[in-house]
Order: C-alpha cells, then sequence, then structure tokens
C-alpha cells in the first residue's frame, strides 16, 4: 500500500514538472539583458548576461516601425522577439506588430511554443484558428474591430485577413521569448528539400499537377 502511495506521489510530481517546464522558465533574476560577448560569462537561456551594473534604461525600449504590405499576401510582421530586443531574454514573453494592405492575409500558421494575444489597434479583421485532432478540428472565428482581443491558444493554427475598407494594425503578445513560426503553405509545399509530391498528392487527394504548381508557388 505505502508503495503504491509513493508511485502515485511520484507520478504526480512528473505530471506536475512537465506542467511547469512547458513554458518559458521562470528567471531566478530580476533581468537578464542579452548580448553576444562572452566575456560577461553567464550564459542564460542561450545567451550571455550583460553585467547588471552595466544595463541601463535603453535595454529595455524598443521602437516598432510600421511595417511594409508591399507584398502579394498585404500583410507584414514586425517582430520583436529577444533576437532583437535583448532585454526580452529569460522574461518569457514577446510581441509583434502586424500591418494589414486592405484584403491583406496573414496566412495560415502557428507558433509552437507559444500562446498569442491579438489586439486590433485599427481596422477590421476577421480572424480564426482550427483546434486539433482531439477536438475534431473545430473552427474558431470571429470579427474584430479597434480595442477587440482574440487569443490564440499555442500551437494551433491560425490567420487574421483584413476585411475592411483601408489599413490595418495590431498588436501580438506572445507567451515565449522566442515563440517561433510555421507558415502552413510554405512548410508543407516549401520544405527544403521538397516532401515528395507522391505523398502530399496522396494527403490531399489530388493529382501531381496540381502539388507540383503549389510547390512552384512557394519559391
Amino acid at each position: 500500500m505505502k508503495s503504491s502511495v509513493f508511485i502515485s506521489l511520484i507520478a504526480l510530481l512528473a505530471l506536475v514538472s512537465s506542467f511547469a517546464s512547458a513554458d518559458d522558465p521562470s528567471p531566478l533574476q530580476d533581468f537578464c539583458v542579452g548580448v553576444n560577448d562572452t566575456k560577461f560569462g553567464v550564459f542564460v537561456n542561450g545567451r550571455f548576461c550583460k553585467d547588471p551594473k552595466f544595463v541601463e534604461a535603453e535595454d529595455f525600449f524598443f521602437h516598432i516601425m510600421e511595417g511594409n504590405t508591399s507584398n502579394p499576401l498585404g500583410f507584414q510582421v514586425t517582430q520583436v522577439s529577444v533576437d532583437r530586443f535583448p532585454g526580452l531574454n529569460t522574461l518569457g514573453i514577446s510581441l509583434a506588430r502586424i500591418d494589414y494592405a486592405p484584403n491583406g492575409l496573414n496566412p495560415p500558421h502557428t507558433h509552437p511554443r507559444a500562446t498569442e494575444v491579438l489586439t486590433v489597434l485599427e481596422g477590421t479583421l476577421l480572424v480564426g484558428f482550427v483546434a486539433s485532432n482531439q477536438n475534431d478540428n473545430r473552427f474558431f472565428t470571429k470579427v474584430l474591430n479597434k480595442g477587440d482581443v482574440f487569443i490564440f491558444p499555442s500551437s494551433m493554427i491560425h490567420f487574421q485577413l483584413n476585411i475592411g475598407r483601408g489599413n490595418a494594425v495590431a498588436l501580438s503578445s506572445l507567451s515565449s521569448q522566442n515563440p517561433g513560426v510555421i507558415t502552413v503553405a510554405k512548410a508543407v509545399f516549401g520544405s527544403k528539400p521538397p516532401i515528395p509530391i507522391e505523398v502530399l498528392s496522396k494527403a490531399f487527394r489530388v493529382n501531381k499537377g496540381i502539388i507540383a504548381l503549389l510547390q512552384k508557388q512557394q519559391k
């Protein structure tokens, strides 16, 4: 009896530990401004920390410029992750500004390491995400206007489409300093080397010519 209780306790602790380590680890210091100079000698979250004595207000400041939407999809994501904003290192967050031309689309994609909170600053967006197979791939969608907020759970495929008459702007807040992004069309049809046409043709139940065309468009 005691041994079974002990085993159950160990299993519970392992489960709690797995949840605790699912996201970015909690920092053990006030901040760790990332630097590439190894002479500082403190290595945390894949980066060396700037000596706290030399940290200044500018290390925690970043100005996000308007994105250029002159591209086929009519959108631009300006990421503010730890790679561009070293002050975010170990803080477990990042953000992005997303600009949309009229009819601009941020195509279906996922963030493998983060939940996203999207806030509309200007314009009107049609947004949505698809749940996993476990939830029968249910599609959740909503039209958002200025001031509206929508959540995309971690790793769920999601998108935003500007359905307003003018430009739109949104702010994306992410629960990781390095959330990652996988654009579905680019990953499936533009991988390097390419996924065999036979595999995609069978998976999508279309002829190989259509797959070849989709692969060509991603180059």
